[in-house]
């Protein structure tokens, strides 16, 4: 992937709103790949949804951040069942420990190299 193709996801008019997932995954989380682009696909569909952005460290420490345009986007999210039995083969299998961080944005701007 070059430099040219990678992009953070733009900002956006506040108020909107973040949710930080940070995890430690587990030695082998075999099906994690497939459950995460199926995640990223579902996501996609909510209404209110803007964007999302993935990293992980050679250490293994990811973060994951979805912007929302409001709380009910995240609410919808977070009843989608496809998503919560990720969640439960996540604490079940994939992840040493996780944190979650709901955030409202209040400030958002960017800059581009043209």
């Amino acid at each position: 992937m070059s430099i040219e193709s990678i992009r953070p996801v733009a900002a956006h008019e506040p108020p909107y709103y973040t949710v930080v997932f940070t995890s430690v995954q587990t030695e082998r989380p075999e099906g994690y790949g497939e459950t995460a682009e199926r995640m990223k696909e579902l996501v996609q569909g909510v209404p209110g949804f803007l964007g999302y952005e993935s990293a992980r460290t050679p250490g293994g420490l990811g973060i994951s951040v979805g912007y929302f345009r409001d709380e009910e986007s995240i609410a919808v999210w977070q009843r989608n069942l496809e998503h919560q039995a990720a969640q439960k083969r996540g604490r079940a299998e994939w992840y040493e420990s996780y944190s979650v961080h709901v955030g409202k944005v209040e400030r958002s701007y960017g800059f581009e190299r043209e």
